[in-house]
């Protein structure tokens, strides 16, 4: 009989961590997953096997769910589609760009009580987002912004202003990561703080940049209160305030078309983080750990 080696043992050991370590994580990974894997198998069953059948496949195969909830409305579903897609963009730009802005200022620039209002910034994401709705829409109401013609400004116009103080403060981190020696060296060669801004700080923080978006867009997409707050016309509705009239005040249910709906509807935030998950990552990486 030949003695095992040293690193015969240790490669063994390492194997067997290995395939233990695999194992949790596929197990975890499945945990996970079972409830948007169950959401689908859902969405492809008749009314009725929807509280029969808890498993996850279908007995009853009913693709029809899906056609019937794109056109359950009097609206296309298409509409809603189009109209979060719209909110979320925009907001997309209005973060993006404002945010960058005022982080740049508390980053870089020097001038009065910086530092006491920065701490106000960051105090108020200590208040939840329900305290702050109703001042919000007795201001906006006085504005003659409720209500109006284009029912999407007061979802929009905040985001232009740097309301969303994470994203300031994700922006703050990671710009002061950026050595000052560059804002110096531009200065040497006649930039002006603005052609800091544009030449050196704008390219430099592309992962912030893309890690707002990303936010911006998921967290817009699934957002359901604020919209609800201040659409009233079907034809404005987004994804998540149409999802609610599946179900109706009378106890009348379209579950299978409300599950299909659900599935669509997580299809672009899906693809957007898979486009751009790299950089997401990046983005982490480089901005919540520098200080």
């Amino acid at each position: 009989m030949v003695a095992s080696t040293p690193a015969a043992s240790r490669r063994r050991s390492g194997l067997g961590r290995g395939v233990v370590r695999t194992a949790i994580l596929l197990l975890i990974l499945a945990v996970v997953l079972y409830p948007l894997i169950w959401m689908v198998g859902t969405s492809f069953k008749g009314q009725t096997e929807i509280v029969s059948n808890t498993g996850v496949l279908p007995g009853d195969f009913t693709p029809g769910n899906y056609t019937d909830g794109w056109n359950h409305f009097d609206v296309s579903f298409s509409r809603f589609f189009l109209n979060s897609a719209m909110v979320a963009l925009l907001t997309v730009i209005g973060n993006a760009a404002s945010c960058l802005v005022a982080a740049y200022a508390f980053a870089r620039l020097r001038f009065p009580l910086r530092g006491f209002w920065f701490a106000v910034m960051i105090g108020t994401l200590l208040l939840p987002q329900h305290v702050l709705t109703i001042p919000q829409y007795i201001l906006f109401k006085q504005f003659g912004w409720v209500g109006g013609e284009w029912p999407y400004i007061p979802l929009l116009v905040p985001q232009f202003l740097a309301t969303e103080a994470f994203f300031v403060f994700l922006m703050v981190q990671f710009m002061r990561g950026i050595p000052r020696e560059l804002d110096e060296a531009a200065k040497i060669d006649g930039a002006s703080p603005f052609g800091i801004f544009r030449y050196v700080m704008l390219p430099l923080s592309r992962p912030a940049l893309v890690t707002t978006a990303i936010f911006s867009f998921i967290w817009t997409w699934n957002e359901f209160f604020r919209q609800l707050v201040y659409l009233s016309d079907l034809s404005d509705y987004t994804i998540p305030v149409a999802m609610t009239l599946f179900i109706d005040s009378t106890g009348q249910s379209a579950i299978g078309p409300m599950f299909a709906m659900s599935v669509l509807s997580l299809l672009p935030v899906f693809l957007f983080f898979v486009a751009f998950q790299r950089l997401l990552v990046e983005g982490i990486n480089t901005s919540g750990l520098k200080g």
